[in-house]
């Protein structure tokens, strides 16, 4: 769709972090097959501040898609029935989930609505290599969390404590940083690796490319 925006968490409050953030998310979909075929990435700061940017651009009549951190489990009667995500209710966790309570727009479908379960940090487990060339010397995969099952599970802060503990021994890299390492990262992963083990990223990039005419 010509015009699609997609406003992100992330990027905080300094242009150098948010131009990091849209090239990340941009990088990502480009590998995921919308070379040619982009929204434009608005990165938006804080999750809130997402949302009231979706809010705003539904009131003024833009094609637009929001991207959040879930920060939580989903619980399964959002999720169904688990082989068609397109019956999926986003909108219920955010207006549930105690931190957000976000009344579902009513100028907005779930199909607008997406999550990074239950981080976007939970991408880059789903890539190992990625992460291993990036890190280099010293980087522990041994430390991350087993992920043959679905990513979706872990939860956010053992996934931050994991790269902490995987990068701490790194000879060319700091420990990991959300700030220094987390948009050059999204850009470099492998997007088919992540939406093999995250259901609600497969959900994101196939709406995502409905909705661009891929």
């Amino acid at each position: 769709m010509v015009g699609m925006r997609l406003y992100v968490e992330g990027g905080g409050k300094t242009n150098l972090l948010r131009t990091e953030c849209r090239q990340g998310f941009s990088a990502f979909l480009e590998k995921a097959g919308l070379a040619g075929h982009m929204p434009r990435v608005i990165s938006c700061g804080s999750r809130k501040d997402a949302y009231d940017d979706f809010l705003t651009a539904l009131g003024n009549g833009e094609a637009a898609m929001l991207l959040v951190d879930s920060e939580a489990p989903i619980s399964d009667a959002y999720e169904t029935p688990s082989d068609d995500p397109s019956k999926w209710l986003p909108w219920e966790h955010l207006s549930n989930r105690l931190g957000d309570q976000w009344p579902h727009p009513a100028e907005a479908g779930n199909e607008q609505c997406h999550l990074m379960v239950q981080c976007m940090e939970a991408w880059f487990l789903a890539d190992s290599d990625a992460l291993q060339a990036f890190f280099g010397q010293g980087f522990r995969s041994q430390d991350l969390p087993a992920t043959e099952k679905n990513l979706e599970k872990i939860d956010k802060e053992e996934i931050y404590k994991s790269l902490k503990n995987a990068t701490k021994q790194c000879k060319t890299k700091a420990i990991y940083g959300k700030g220094d390492h987390s948009f050059k990262l999204l850009a470099l992963i492998d997007p088919s690796k992540v939406t093999a083990k995250s259901p609600w990223a497969k959900r994101f990039v196939d709406e995502m490319k409905k909705q661009m005419g891929c």
